[in-house]
């Protein structure tokens, strides 16, 4: 089964992390894509460049907006995809993701199963 991780970060708080911290946590992350690449459960995993464009329909017309959720200070800065045999390990490997166990105020991980191209569950 394939499952979505979109990882949230809080820009103010990354910028903020000294050079030494930052570098930690990269390395941190690197290890544990290496991890899910050397097992073949990882999938793909990329940075979001930028924050997203929003198209909404508004009075019956596509409005373009900067963002999904302008208010938020959170937002989605990067992805990966593992393949797993069930949701208990999806859940095991977002709950390993050392960006996660930075700090509360760091951001999070939504887990979201994949539709294969029947509609099916992936």
């Amino acid at each position: 089964m394939k499952y979505l991780m979109l990882i949230y970060g809080n820009e103010e708080i990354w910028g903020s992390l000294p050079d030494g911290d930052l570098s930690t946590l990269i390395g941190q992350v690197d290890a544990f894509n290496q991890s899910l690449r050397a097992s073949g459960e990882l999938v793909d995993v990329q940075g979001l460049v930028s924050r997203p464009r929003s198209v909404r329909i508004v009075a019956g017309t596509p409005v373009v907006t900067d963002g999904p959720y302008l208010e938020a200070k959170e937002y989605v800065g990067s992805y990966f995809v593992v393949d797993v045999d069930d949701e208990q390990r999806a859940l095991e490997i977002a709950r390993e993701y050392p960006g996660v166990r930075f700090g509360s105020a760091s951001g999070g991980i939504e887990i979201w199963p994949l539709m294969a191209g029947d509609g099916a569950e992936h």
